[in-house]
């Protein structure tokens, strides 16, 4: 029989350092603290969805239809990308990081065919108001590093990187020459679910979303256990939705790794996706350090989780600061 909720070994409480800094920041309102921030969202700038409607290739939108390799068309909500709409519900937010989504397959294309796109996208970044900022998109076949340093330098947040790039230890060894610029200029990854593979007809449309997503972020989560951490000692790095729960298999990795899960304080987590339910796991296993806000907004809404202010706090506020700026939690 399943143990009951209150047989449940209690939630990890943050650290004293952490909880120390929330309980200042709440006692102190005129005290100055970093706002909060949800790290992924997404937001098509209007340049960017004229380029898309004037494709004619496997990724393109027709209207305001999405079709993409491997998954059912997606009807777009014109809503879902409209600058006013989005700042009236993010008011709650002093920085909201876009991601282009990677599972639009752009990083992966033939470099002629995905830079038009690369270039609107970061021209309609560029006019959006100063709450919205970016993880950089690049194309990953043909990456220009020097490029990728220099809009580093010049304070771009991070680099998104699809989770299919990363699903396996070689592919990481493959992939370590662009990471290593972001880890040189003490920038953070962003790790999102990549494009899917062909699919079979009778799968529901939901099954990309359910199925293949978190399937390759377990995967890359995995990888990075394996020889990411080595390869990169210092590079900070973030999974989307929970690294689709993989910490919960610590108790299997355990019994067929041959040592316990590693803490690490420079690997994060955002809670895009999930509720209650699959948070409440995560922090079980991983604490709460290193969890992040991130909301996937407009395909999903943030999660409540009902810690506490000193918790919130740290998820919504201290976690990403470190997961951005660094630090000790």
């Amino acid at each position: 029989m399943s143990p009951t909720l209150t047989e449940r070994p209690p939630v990890p409480a943050p650290t004293t350092a952490t909880t120390a800094t929330a309980a200042a920041a709440l006692a102190d309102p005129g005290q100055t603290a970093p706002g909060v921030v949800d790290v992924h969202q997404h937001l098509w700038p209007a340049e960017f969805i004229d380029l898309l409607r004037s494709r004619t290739g496997d990724v393109r939108l027709d209207g305001w239809t999405l079709h993409l390799p491997g998954e059912a068309p997606y009807e777009v909500d014109p809503a879902d990308h409209d600058v006013t709409g989005r700042l009236a519900i993010t008011q709650d937010c002093s920085q909201v990081l876009l991601s282009m989504s990677s599972a639009l397959s752009i990083e992966t294309m033939d470099p002629a065919e995905a830079a038009p796109l690369l270039d609107a996208w970061d021209r309609g970044l560029a006019a959006l108001p100063s709450r919205f900022r970016s993880w950089l998109t690049i194309n990953l076949v043909e990456p220009d590093l020097d490029d990728l340093a220099a809009r580093l330098a010049a304070g771009a947040v991070g680099l998104q990187v699809p989770a299919t790039s990363l699903t396996s230890p070689a592919a990481i060894s493959q992939l370590a020459g662009v990471l290593e610029v972001v880890q040189a200029h003490d920038k953070p990854v962003f790790v999102h679910p990549g494009p899917v593979s062909a699919r079979a007809e009778d799968l529901p449309p939901w099954w990309p979303a359910v199925v293949d997503y978190p399937a390759q972020l377990q995967a890359a989560w995995w990888a990075w256990e394996a020889v990411g951490r080595s390869l990169l000692p210092t590079l900070r790095i973030c999974f989307a939705a929970a690294a689709g729960l993989a910490p919960v298999h610590h108790e299997r990795f355990a019994q067929r790794g041959g040592h316990q899960l590693r803490m690490d304080p420079l690997t994060f987590v955002d809670t895009s996706s999930y509720g209650k339910r699959g948070l409440d796991s995560i922090i079980r296993v991983l604490g709460i350090d290193p969890i992040v806000h991130g909301s996937d907004r407009p395909y999903a809404e943030p999660t409540e989780l009902d810690l506490g202010p000193a918790a919130s706090h740290a998820i919504r506020v201290s976690n990403p600061r470190r997961l951005l700026e660094g630090g000790q939690p």
